[in-house]
């Protein structure tokens, strides 16, 4: 069964996208609860990483090194000048068909993802019968299809969605689609270290700020792409005369944060030495780190608000995540601890334990 919480946030997901279609929601509460929702979600999810590591001794295939961190923001200005480019150079929508035609096959495949354990909990049971094969997905990387009963089924609504979706673009659709591949995100993708992860939010850091208040780059490109990069709060629904209005909320604003504070649940699952998903343990470091989320999410509608103007949000959400992860280590006692966590170190450490336990039993057998 779903934990309480991560029901709720499935819960708040849904009403969210079904009544803003029906009632102008205050836009504020509706970007701030589906994030938080979508990382809460995310982030309890990838406990599979460390379960996995665990039952197998494998390491997580998509683990960012500190090379990666780096390059990220070099690689992420280059895609996002690149669709820039090919927006202010060709046919807007040729190159918005080739794009949501791409976003509709991932879009379909993460979806199932996302929905398919609600689908289990209220349809299903947990002892399915599985059918498992493996593919690899561009920028997801080597990825497992475990096919059950309560999977498909899932499936064959997504893929409703992504026809649906393909033919109108309806900002509820979107939104479906973003939020599925953000909380696939942030339950796959590992920054394999706290160190890593500090790296990779800063570069980010100057990433966003660059790109929104330096160029017209990072607006062009969210204002004229249809794709579901970017979660879409209504603030006018169409008329006669006018089109609908948009408050726009990009999904690097969610998933980005969202690996990070995944990283801190499984750092304090690795402090508790927790072994399933399912047991309970204490998590300080993500409870501190979802709320300061939060503290940085209204930060940037605040200023949004005073300034009237499009907002960096990772401008208040790398200092607000970062510097609270970093005040709680030092408040318990645990700087040292959390700047060495290191998933790779942990995997090395947990094999290297059982070799050395081979090793010792094998003369004992010669004897």
């Amino acid at each position: 069964m779903l934990a309480w919480a991560q029901t709720a946030c499935y819960a708040a997901l849904v009403f969210l996208t079904i009544a803003s279609n029906v009632v102008l929601l205050p836009v504020n509460f509706q970007l701030i609860v589906s994030a938080t929702s979508i990382v809460y979600i995310g982030s309890t999810l990838s406990l599979k990483l460390k379960q996995h590591r665990d039952a197998t001794g494998e390491k997580n295939e998509e683990a960012m090194t500190k090379e990666d961190a780096y390059m990220f923001p070099i690689i992420g200005s280059g895609m996002l000048f690149g669709l820039y480019l090919l927006f202010k150079f060709f046919d807007k929508d040729i190159v918005n068909l080739l794009l949501t035609a791409y976003f509709a096959l991932i879009g379909t495949y993460s979806l199932t993802e996302a929905f398919s354990p609600v689908v289990r909990a209220i349809a299903f049971s947990d002892n399915e019968r599985h059918f498992k094969r493996s593919f690899e997905l561009p920028y997801f990387g080597k990825q497992t299809i475990d096919l059950t009963p309560s999977w498909c089924t899932t499936g064959v609504f997504a893929a409703g969605f992504a026809a649906a979706w393909f033919q109108t673009k309806h900002f509820v659709l979107n939104n479906i689609f973003g939020i599925s591949l953000s909380i696939k995100g942030i339950e796959s993708l590992s920054l394999g270290s706290y160190k890593v992860g500090a790296i990779l939010l800063c570069g980010l850091f100057f990433y966003d700020i660059f790109w929104v208040f330096g160029t017209d780059v990072m607006v062009t490109v969210a204002t004229k792409f249809d794709g579901p990069i970017k979660l879409l709060f209504p603030r006018a629904f169409a008329t006669a005369t006018e089109k609908a209005k948009f408050s726009i909320l990009g999904l690097g604003d969610i998933v980005i944060p969202g690996i990070f504070v995944a990283l801190l649940l499984r750092f304090d699952a690795h402090r508790a030495k927790a072994t399933t998903i399912t047991e309970p343990f204490p998590r300080p470091y993500f409870h501190i780190n979802i709320l300061f989320y939060v503290l940085g999410l209204v930060a940037t509608v605040v200023v949004m608000l005073v300034f009237n103007a499009a907002q960096p949000a990772l401008l208040y959400l790398v200092p607000a995540c970062l510097g609270s992860s970093l005040v709680t280590a030092i408040v318990r006692g645990e700087l040292k601890e959390l700047l060495a966590y290191s998933e790779e170190d942990e995997d090395d450490k947990e094999k290297k334990g059982v070799d050395d336990k081979k090793k010792t039993e094998e003369p004992k057998k010669d004897k």
